[in-house]
Parts: structure tokens; C-alpha cells; sequence
């Protein structure tokens, strides 16, 4: 009896040491809060990707390098995750699911086009994570999910912006569209556009409303009845990557007149796909980068000599995102042990933030989590930059 008390003695002591030592080393731990980002790497729109990871990166780069975010007192490492959803909307949704469920994140940051943003949000709000999408603008991406965030415009404000636009840079009384069936964004914008220019030029104004498939690289019976049609200008609510082939393939079917543009053809491969073909031609989008000034003009040019290219407005609204993101952390005022009253927690911050000063703008959240800010006309100049025309705000 003796002796078993002895070992059982024995195994406690050893048990205490271990105790002492694992707490130890688990107090020494470095802190860290890991946030997922649901972004396009490979795929139709991959410099998207690209630009919103470049953007992430330079923050958590600068954030880390003064020794962490501070939230209560307590400085905390930023670890973020990078996961590709290929822009595909299955994707994205398994995307969103490894990284609330396997890679435990706190919070997601994307995905961006709406194609993949609305699906995903879904499995957010499902899951109860918080996701802020810096680009995607079609209002399902947040209807009636208080979990989903976005740090864009909408497309109910964008439709009229570029309507608008033509009307009094074109003269048009006339227009004709062009969009991808199988895209949120694109189908979305089209229909709001339709709706807000008939309303305003009459029933039958949008003379032409053509639509192509997911994988489509020739357009050209669309365009040929478009021609046809004989519209004030074509309105082209399409990614970058899609815009360089309609527009060439436009020209070379005789077309001559203006083209009025959305924001998904903000991207800084625009040009490297479309060169001449482009310049001239105007798009509504959430900054320019010629002529910006203060915190917009410091960002471009630590981007520029970071990454070697000028940053389009996906990289400008991922930085104001994550921003976004981050402040709603520090005003929970601490981190506990539980993910999900951690996430509890950050969701009723983000849904607090009244206000937030980003370099794509002022912004004021509204009860479905989406920003009232203002958008800018930009014109493709004869060097190819997107240059500043005018802004239009709510």
C-alpha cells in the first residue's frame, strides 16, 4: 500500500512539473489574431487576388513591424490566411468554410466579386463569421445577413452614377448593354441600369440588352445586333479581363461610339489587355489614382515602390477593409479563450462602427452593413491612367 502511494505521489509531483511547464509555455506564446481572406489567385480574375493579397500584406507587414494591433492593453500578432477560390463561386464557398471551421479564423476579409461574395456570405452568416467584402457592390452580398460586411458601394447607387454619366457626357437618349449572364455583379448592374435609364428616357431606351455565357470569348453576334440597334453608347458592366475582348472585338465590327464602364473594370491589367482600344473611354469606380492627395496618394506610393505597379481600386478597398476589420477588433476591448463569442463580439463591433475615414472615402454604415459613400467617374487618358472626372455622391 505504501508503495502505491509512493508512485501516486511520484506521478502527481511529475504531473504539477508538467502542468507548470506547459503553462509556462503556452504564456510565452507568441498572441496572434488570424483573419481569412477569400480571394481569387488563380482563375478568370486572379490579378484581383494578386492585388488584394499585396494589399494585406503591406498592412500586416506594417502592423507586426510595431510590434502588433493593440486591443486591450495587449499587442496582439496579425496572422492572415491567404485561400485561393479560383473566382468561382463553389469555391468560394468551400474557401470560407476551411477557414472558419479548419483554419479557426476570427474573421474574413472577401471574397470580392459579387459572383463569389453573395454565395459566401451565405455560409458566413450561416456559420456565424464575420465577412467584409472591400469590392463586391450587388446588394444580396449583405441582405438580411448581419454577419456580412462590405466596404464598397452598392449597385443601386452605381446603375444611376453611370446612367447619369452618359446622359450628360454623351447626350445619349439611347443605350445598349452587354453583361455575363452567370455573374451577380454583372447581371445585377445591368438590370439596375436598364430599369434606371428607362425610367428616365422612356420604355424601350436600352434598345439592345444582351447577355453571353460563363466561358464565352466571342462576341460578336451580340455585338453585331447591338451595332445594329444603332445606341448612344454600350454599357459594359463587366470584369477587366472580359471589357478588353468586347471593346476590341467592338471596334472591329465598325463600332465607333463611347462605351460607359463599372468598377470591376478598375483593375490594373486593364490596359495591359485592352492598350489603345480603352483609352478615352469613361467607368464608375470607388477612387483614382491620378491626382489623388493625403492617405490615398501615401498608400499608392508605398504600393507602387512595394509592388512595382500602380494599386486599381480592389488593393484601395481591401486596405480600407481590413482597416475596417481591425478597428472593430480594438473597439471589442479584449480577446477571450471562446472563437465564437470572440466572433459574437467582433460582429457587434463591425455593426457598431458608425463612421470610418478610408482612403477610398468617408463612409457611413447603414443597418444592412453597407457603406453610404460616394463614387468617382474616371476617364482612360491617352496614357492609359485613370484619371479623375468627377464625383458623385449620395
Amino acid at each position: 500500500m505504501k508503495k502505491w502511494f509512493a508512485m501516486l505521489v511520484v506521478v502527481f509531483a511529475a504531473s504539477v512539473l508538467c502542468l507548470t511547464a506547459c503553462s509556462k509555455k503556452d504564456s510565452a506564446a507568441p498572441k496572434e489574431i488570424k483573419i481569412g481572406f477569400n480571394i481569387p489567385l488563380t482563375g478568370d480574375i486572379p490579378k484581383v487576388g494578386e492585388e488584394s493579397k499585396f494589399a494585406g500584406e503591406m498592412l500586416k507587414e506594417a502592423i507586426n513591424a510595431a510590434g502588433g494591433l493593440e486591443v486591450g492593453g495587449q499587442k496582439y500578432k496579425l496572422n492572415f490566411v491567404y485561400a485561393d477560390n479560383e473566382s468561382k463561386a463553389e469555391s468560394a464557398v468551400s474557401v470560407a468554410l476551411k477557414l472558419i471551421e479548419k483554419d479557426q479564423v476570427l474573421a474574413i476579409v472577401g471574397p470580392n466579386s459579387s459572383k463569389q461574395a453573395v454565395p459566401a456570405g451565405q455560409a458566413c452568416d450561416d456559420n456565424r463569421t464575420p465577412m467584409i467584402s472591400p469590392w463586391s457592390t450587388n446588394p444580396d452580398a449583405t441582405l438580411n445577413r448581419p454577419w456580412v460586411f462590405r466596404a464598397a458601394f452598392l449597385d443601386p447607387f452605381q446603375g444611376p452614377v453611370a446612367a447619369d454619366f452618359a446622359m450628360e457626357q454623351f447626350g445619349a437618349k439611347t443605350a445598349a448593354v452587354l453583361f455575363a449572364l452567370a455573374n451577380d455583379y454583372s447581371k445585377g448592374l445591368a438590370e439596375i441600369f436598364q430599369a434606371d435609364f428607362e425610367k428616365k428616357n422612356g420604355p424601350g431606351s436600352v434598345v439592345a440588352f444582351e447577355s453571353y455565357g460563363d466561358k464565352d470569348q466571342d462576341f460578336s453576334a451580340q455585338l453585331t445586333k447591338i451595332i445594329a440597334a444603332k445606341p448612344d453608347f454600350i454599357f459594359l458592366p463587366n470584369n477587366y479581363n472580359e471589357v478588353a475582348l468586347i471593346v476590341k472585338q467592338a471596334h472591329d465590327l465598325g463600332w465607333t461610339g463611347p462605351f460607359m464602364g463599372a468598377d470591376a473594370w478598375g483593375n490594373s491589367e486593364l490596359m495591359t489587355l485592352c492598350g489603345d482600344d480603352c483609352k478615352g473611354q469613361y467607368f464608375s469606380t470607388h477612387y483614382a489614382a491620378a491626382g489623388a492627395t493625403g492617405a490615398t496618394k501615401e498608400f499608392i506610393d508605398k504600393y507602387t515602390a512595394k509592388y512595382g505597379y500602380e494599386p486599381a481600386d480592389v488593393a484601395a478597398l481591401t486596405w480600407d477593409a481590413t482597416n475596417i476589420l481591425l478597428k472593430a477588433i480594438q473597439d471589442m476591448g479584449s480577446l477571450g479563450n471562446d472563437l465564437k463569442e470572440n466572433r459574437k463580439n467582433l460582429r457587434d463591433a463591425l455593426a457598431n462602427v458608425a463612421e470610418f475615414h478610408g482612403i477610398t472615402g468617408t463612409m457611413k454604415f447603414d443597418a444592412q452593413g453597407d457603406p453610404i459613400k460616394c463614387a468617382v467617374v474616371v476617364k482612360i487618358n491617352d496614357n492609359g491612367k485613370f484619371e479623375f472626372t468627377k464625383s458623385v455622391c449620395p
